[in-house]
């Protein structure tokens, strides 16, 4: 089983909506069974928060439903048990850095990353503009996806 967490600042605008965008796409390629999907925080601002509201809306837009998440704070644990931790931006990594020590097993990346641009994700928090998150989330989940189906996946 591939298990990946995705992680931003609060895990109720980003983080989640890359866990659900991943979610419907290994679902719509009939790969459930083969992942493990989470997403957390790097702060404890807003631990056991649902979803950020317009986030779970632009979500539901698309046709995915987030209903029953909240916000919970990474973990060193998370770092062991997850063979992908991926992050919304530069300060999510920094922020992950805090709390794993370092990227010894090369675990941590940009989502963006797999697109092959070295950006961070829009974020929605200050930008109030949920549709260009969702659109820089759902490309950089597609790449994620078909990266570890062509290095992953027999």
């Amino acid at each position: 089983m591939i298990k990946i967490m995705f992680v931003c600042h609060g895990n109720i605008c980003r983080s989640p909506m890359a866990e659900f965008i991943m979610k419907k796409i290994v679902k719509d390629n009939n790969m459930e069974n083969l992942f493990h999907i989470e997403s957390s925080a790097t702060s404890t601002e807003e631990i056991g928060n649902p979803v950020y509201p317009p986030a779970g809306r632009i979500l539901a837009e698309h046709g995915i439903s987030c209903s029953g998440k909240f916000a919970r704070q990474m973990t060193f644990a998370d770092y062991k048990n997850f063979d992908y931790i991926i992050a919304m931006d530069y300060n999510n990594l920094r922020n992950i850095d805090r709390i794993i020590g370092s990227d010894t097993d090369n675990k941590v990346h940009l989502l963006m990353y797999y697109t092959g641009n070295q950006r961070s994700v829009s974020d929605p928090w200050y930008t109030r503009d949920f549709q260009t998150a969702y659109d820089d989330i759902n490309e950089g989940c597609k790449a994620l996806f078909s990266h570890i189906i062509t290095s992953d996946i027999d």
